[in-house]
């Protein structure tokens, strides 16, 4: 199963472009579409060259195998391509062991998807704090998850 266009669009929209790296709101050296691994595969640091959105595209083709893999691994039951796609989303943002250790996970693969969709709002802080671009993003992604 691959990410449908809604879950890319959700993706795109709230990692936004960046040629330059940049710290994200927890600190970590970031590029491009939100990818934390430079072209080089190495790890990013600030010190990376700044990239060509052509270059951004390629990092985020990367990043969305290595995230839609680790969904595939952590889920066990049959998902709809929004309910995918939602999760690609959600474990692109927040990495796979964030996935690994939620209740929206154990309730997704106890088949209880209701539940699984409201777990999606309680991800909303970085540092901290709330911050008004996750709480819109994890609404988009629940909505996608109920489709």
């Amino acid at each position: 199963m691959k990410t449908n266009a809604a879950g890319l669009e959700i993706i795109k929209h709230f990692e936004g472009f960046s040629p330059v790296p940049y710290l994200d709101p927890i600190g970590i050296p970031t590029i491009g579409y939100g990818s934390i691994w430079g072209l080089d595969r190495a790890r990013l640091t600030m010190a990376h060259p700044d990239i060509s959105e052509g270059d951004g595209e390629i990092l985020l083709a990367r990043m969305l195998q290595h995230t839609e893999r680790a969904v595939r691994r952590l889920i066990r039951v049959p998902l709809s391509g929004g309910q995918f796609s939602a999760l690609v989303s959600f474990t692109y943002n927040l990495g796979s062991g964030n996935l690994q250790s939620s209740t929206l996970r154990m309730k997704a693969n106890r088949g209880d998807m209701a539940g699984a969709a409201d777990e999606f709002l309680r991800w909303r802080r970085a540092g901290g704090r709330i911050l008004r671009g996750l709480v819109r993003r994890r609404a988009e992604e629940r909505a996608l998850w109920l489709g």
